[in-house]
């Protein structure tokens, strides 16, 4: 949606990333399991899990947009069983056009899994729905560092709708397709399906773009942090052009769902389970070191003992995360500071309910997961593939090395 001029792709980038892509990018449909949704079946916006922005933002949204952004009920409603976000022809502070944005930044995010939304969607010039996701981290990076991934866009009377991808590659990167043609008189369900090897975008289930991400390929590492939800339907701007005399107002984008799915091929864990927590490169279990009680003591790995120190509770938080509580301290795995820098080391800390407490538990095949943290899209690992007594466990990007995989043992 932020695209700072129209699509001015990195011809040469691009054709790299196509000739690193594996030739086949077909795999086995994954089984998904509902983790968040809503169904807009009440009479008003669930502040929970949305919020509206405001205003004009900067440049139009980075966009030179005409509309002013409010909450009103006229711009923004839940009526009938779908969000209902409102373009209207008016004067109102100080632009001749109002509609509504929402996001579920600060309130609900994902990384990796099944993001859909039932929609229908406007036509007329100068008309931009749009369906999308932002990194959480775009207030401390800022775009395109932080990532966005556009579910779907459409604009003016385009009988197709786009699915595109901005990143920062030492600059501003794009990378989008066109779905086949549509009936726009209809809902359709726009969705990607994200994992830590590609982002596919699809329209009623049927895919017509794959963008690869695996390792960060192609300075793609946006992609393997946690990203929150927008719903917006902007008026003008450097894309669409301006409306004109053929555009019919009020114009209404019709929202019937949005869910988020998780794989079930990951975790076969029981929530509320006791677990010991063995590395794949060293045999050896996630330990609080000195069997301390104290928030900040650190983790590393030790040989299995079977000690409560060496023993979590895992837990479901209900959207795909998942806290780790050591048995001894009552304590959770904690990244200090909700740091994003590769190195830091993994320590206890009394349950506050952050992301860098919040981890997903994803399979990655013979028995094994990785631990992704929710905060800061990075992985638990073993420094330097170490397989010493007292080695530091700490968080690092994903490089697929057996020092990032661990299997879990229930004990209780």
């Amino acid at each position: 949606m932020r695209r700072k001029g129209k699509m001015l792709c990195l011809m040469v980038l691009f054709s790299l990333l196509i000739a690193m892509m594996p030739a086949n990018v077909t795999n086995a449909a994954p089984t998904w399991n509902l983790v968040w949704s809503d169904e807009f079946n009440g009479t008003s916006l669930d502040k929970s899990n949305w919020k509206a922005e405001i205003g004009t933002g900067s440049g139009g949204w980075g966009n030179n947009e005409l509309q002013y952004y409010t909450d009103r009920p006229e711009n923004v409603q839940v009526t009938g069983g779908n969000l209902v976000i409102t373009a209207r022809k008016e004067a109102y502070g100080g632009m001749n056009y109002t509609s509504a944005r929402i996001k579920t930044q600060g309130l609900r995010s994902f990384t990796y899994g099944k993001i859909e939304a039932r929609i229908k969607l406007p036509s007329g010039q100068g008309l931009w729905p749009a369906f999308w996701m932002l990194g959480t981290n775009i207030d401390t990076v800022g775009w395109p560092k932080s990532g966005e991934t556009d579910i779907m866009e459409r604009v003016n009377n385009n009988p197709y709708v786009n699915g595109t991808v901005h990143w920062d590659a030492n600059g501003q990167a794009d990378y989008g397709q066109v779905s086949g043609n549509l009936d726009f008189s209809q809902y359709h369900v726009y969705s990607v399906e994200w994992d830590s090897k590609y982002i596919k975008w699809f329209v009623d289930g049927q895919q017509y773009n794959a963008f690869y991400i695996e390792n960060g390929t192609g300075n793609t590492e946006e992609f393997q942090r946690p990203f929150f939800l927008l719903l917006n339907l902007a008026v003008g701007g450097n894309w669409p052009g301006s409306p004109n005399n053929s555009t019919q107002f009020p114009a209404q984008m019709l929202v019937d769902y949005v869910r988020v799915y998780q794989s079930s091929d990951a975790p076969n864990i029981v929530s509320g389970g006791i677990y010991t927590i063995g590395n794949k490169a060293s045999g050896k279990v996630m330990d609080v070191v000195d069997v301390s009680t104290a928030s900040g003591a650190k983790i590393q790995q030790w040989t299995n003992y079977s000690a409560n120190n060496q023993r979590f509770k895992i837990e479901s938080t209900g959207d795909g995360f998942y806290k780790l509580t050591a048995v001894h301290s009552g304590k959770v795995l904690d990244v200090p500071n909700s740091s994003t820098a590769t190195g830091v080391q993994l320590q206890q800390w009394d349950d506050n309910g952050t992301n860098a407490q919040r981890w997903s538990i994803v399979d990655v095949g013979g028995g094994y997961y990785k631990l992704v943290s929710k905060a800061s899209g990075l992985v638990a690992d073993v420094s330097g593939s170490s397989t010493a007594d007292g080695a530091v466990v700490q968080q690092w990007s994903d490089n697929g090395t057996d020092a990032q995989k661990w299997s879990f043992t229930k004990v209780n």
